[in-house]
């Protein structure tokens, strides 16, 4: 009796043992079963806070982000420019942008932004939607390229114009254009490596020459224009503000958007096809 009694104990005690594994195997598989959602989701929200120990891989993935944005625009867009400024004219051709609805791009000169007479119109410019870009403090092309000033010179007008306007434009034009300023390599190098970007021109209205002729200044612009995405080169003087809205009358008239520049819409635009610019 004490032996059925013993193999009757060892064999419950087995079945105990057994349905303890089964049930914790069970436990276990509807325990991942039902929070393997949860999980996901604070893994996701963790994903968010990035740690640093992470931050290089992040970094790493910036220059994808930002290949995709350097894109041209859509469609037919033209960007008018305006070299030399600020100047006693930079209201008037404000006024006029500003009657036909047209946002445009101005490359200014620190030697002019210095000018406290001008300033006002500097602001304006920035608060109605243009885009207030570096053309250098001197104008002056052996400092800028024989010497090697540039950057410092472009840097020098940045901070200037974020000054006034507290903005901080990474846009430059060279002056007299990147060809043959910007031969140098190493030139271009230093200007890459400061993180500044060039636009040079698709259309050059020659307005500058064209005092007595205002006109011509149109049929320059008409001749010179034959891409769906035009840049065009013109400056603060009076003969290109007398024709202005002929100039915006003739895009608008061939289906043009106006655009403006976004350092966040960057697309390269210089006569060495150097993309870093």
């Amino acid at each position: 009796m004490k032996t059925k009694a013993s193999r009757k104990t060892i064999t419950i005690s087995w079945l105990i043992i057994i349905g303890i594994v089964l049930t914790t195997i069970l436990m276990f598989y509807m325990r991942e079963k039902f929070e393997a959602p949860s999980v996901k989701i604070i893994a996701t929200e963790q994903s968010k806070q990035i740690a640093p120990k992470e931050q290089s891989e992040v970094i790493k993935e910036e220059p994808e982000i930002e290949k995709k944005l350097s894109i041209r625009p859509l469609g037919k867009v033209v960007y008018l420019t305006f070299d030399d400024g600020p100047s006693q004219l930079t209201g008037q051709f404000l006024d006029v942008l500003k009657e036909h609805d047209v946002k445009a791009t101005f490359f200014m000169q620190g030697a002019n932004l210095q000018n406290k007479n001008f300033q006002d119109n500097v602001r304006r410019a920035t608060s109605e939607g243009h885009y207030v870009g570096a053309h250098s403090m001197t104008h002056n092309s052996k400092r800028l390229y024989t010497d090697g000033k540039f950057v410092e010179e472009m840097n020098e007008t940045i901070a200037i114009i974020h000054d006034i306007t507290g903005e901080n434009p990474k846009l430059v034009r060279a002056p007299y254009g990147s060809v043959p300023g910007l031969d140098n390599e190493q030139l271009r190098n230093q200007i890459a490596k400061a993180n500044i970007k060039i636009w040079d021109w698709t259309v050059d209205s020659l307005d500058w020459k064209l005092k007595n002729n205002p006109y011509q200044i149109v049929e320059n612009i008409k001749n010179g224009t034959s891409r769906d995405i035009e840049v065009v080169l013109m400056h603060e003087v009076r003969q290109t503000l007398q024709v202005l809205p002929n100039i915006i009358s003739f895009y608008k008239e061939r289906g043009y958007k106006f655009g403006v520049y976004n350092d966040l819409l960057h697309f390269p635009l210089n006569f060495h096809n150097d993309e870093r610019l």
